[in-house]
Formats: structure tokens, C-alpha cells, sequence
């Protein structure tokens, strides 16, 4: 399962949200705006640009994540959001010597299935491994020729970074990966439309579900009708749907209550 904490956020996000939304109407400086609003007049004003759908000002805040025990599949999908900033631990200059990996649920049920995915995994750490001696020596051997006064710690250095970088290509989508992700708050909101929905995938849709929770504790009304599109409309997904609406409005409604 995913690991996700909540790291950084605009602080006050819907004091920020309103000032930046009612300076586009007033004289008054944002400043000045900012400072006469309340908690409460705030959180009124956000919900009335929800509800008229003005989500150009909600841009101004953001929110960072923490992402552990995620796959490079799910990198894969969540860097398909663009308007995002991501730093992702790199398999190019970390050794990933006896890697972690992601096991999809359906094949946990099923003991043979299970058996054959985790010997999937033992096989390629051993051909990464296997590949990094290999090429590690090649390139200590092709540094020594190249540079012969260089000292003998630096070649072990940039051999091992040169084996790293070319033995990671055997490594499987099922390797674990860790990332900060930073989204402003519209971002997100489609983010939460996208992956939040049961068509989505098993694993973005978790690390989505948890983000939505994260989120909805500091900047309730911001939120407030976020989520996959059947909670506060139709389904977007037509043909494809899901039909399960009512059980999804339901979850979501609890999540946004802080219930378990």
C-alpha cells in the first residue's frame, strides 16, 4: 500500500484563495484583503467560488507529499499530471541492490501466481546484481587505461556509477520508488477526478485516496466537492462506467467527514 504524509501547504489556503479572488474585484490591496478576512468568511467565499465554478485563484496554494512504497508503473501515470512538480529517487545514481517491490493484490490472492511473481523478482535482482559486477569491472578497467594517475577510490566511484546507470534497465515496473510531489490545489482537484475513480488504476487510485484525505483536513472547502466526478455529477466515464455511484458518493462523503 502506498505511503503518503502531507509535508508543506500554503499556509491559511483559504484566506489565500479568497484575497487573491476578491483583488480581482477591488480597489484594496491583497494585503489589506487578506488581513480583513476571517477563518469563517473565508471558508464562505471559497465555497461560493466552488459552487459558480471560478478555479482559476484556487491555483495559488499548494500542497506537498511525501510518496513511499509506490512502483515505477505508478511513476509512470502520476507524472502524466503535468502541472506538478516531482523529485524521484533516481535508479540511475542509487544502487537498488536487493530492491523492494510492489505485489498487485489479485496476484496475492492466488498462491501460484504469487510464487511465480516473487521468483520474477528474485531473478531480476540477481541479473541486476549480476550485471553491476560485470560492467563495474569493465569500467574500472576501461578508467584505469584511460586515466592511469587517477586514484584508484575515484575509478571505483565512476565504474559504480556507470554500472548502476546501464544494470537498471533489467529492473522490473514492480521496484519501488520514493518521490516528493508538489501540486497546486486545482491540479489536484482534477488529479482527485482522474484517479480517485474506480476505473483507475488499483495502485493511483490508493495513493490518490489517501492524498484526497490528506488534504481535505487542512482545506475543507477548497475540497469540498472534489473527488472522482460521480461524487458531485454524472459519471464520466459512460460506457465504461463502474455503476457503482452511490457506494463511491458515500465513501467520499466519509472521507470528507474524517470518518474511517
Amino acid at each position: 500500500m502506498p505511503k503518503v504524509k502531507l509535508i508543506a501547504y500554503t499556509p491559511n489556503p483559504e484566506k489565500v484563495i479568497a484575497a487573491s479572488a476578491k483583488l480581482c474585484y477591488s480597489k484594496t490591496s491583497a494585503e489589506d484583503l487578506y488581513e480583513g478576512l476571517t477563518e469563517e468568511k473565508a471558508a464562505g467565499f471559497v465555497d461560493m467560488l466552488s459552487q459558480i465554478g471560478h478555479e482559476s485563484p484556487i491555483e495559488h496554494i499548494s500542497f506537498t507529499f511525501a510518496i513511499e512504497n509506490v512502483s515505477r508503473s505508478l511513476l509512470a501515470q502520476i507524472t502524466r499530471h503535468r502541472i506538478a512538480s516531482f523529485s524521484v529517487q533516481s535508479q540511475r545514481y542509487v544502487k537498488i541492490e536487493n530492491f523492494e517491490f510492489i505485489t498487485p493484490p489479485e496476484i496475492e490472492k492466488i498462491p501460484k501466481a504469487k510464487e511465480i511473481y516473487l521468483n520474477s523478482m528474485k531473478k531480476a535482482n540477481e541479473s541486476y546484481i549480476e550485471l553491476y559486477k560485470i560492467l563495474k569491472e569493465k569500467y574500472k578497467e576501461e578508467f584505469r587505461k584511460e586515466e592511469p594517475k587517477v586514484d584508484i577510490k575515484e575509478i571505483e566511484k565512476k565504474a559504480e556509477k556507470k554500472a548502476i546507470e546501464d544494470a537498471r534497465y533489467v529492473l522490473p515496473n514492480a521496484c519501488e520508488t520514493k518521490m516528493v510531489c508538489t501540486m497546486n490545489a486545482r491540479s489536484l482537484r482534477n488529479f482527485f477526478k482522474l484517479r480517485c475513480c474506480n476505473r483507475a488504476q488499483w495502485e493511483i487510485r490508493d495513493l490518490a485516496t489517501q492524498m484526497f484525505k490528506l488534504v481535505v483536513e487542512v482545506a475543507p472547502n477548497v475540497f469540498k466537492n472534489s473527488g472522482p466526478s460521480c461524487v458531485f455529477g454524472k459519471c464520466s466515464e459512460g460506457k465504461m462506467s463502474c455503476k457503482k455511484q452511490e457506494e463511491v458518493r458515500e465513501l467520499f462523503r466519509s472521507l470528507y467527514q474524517g470518518e474511517k
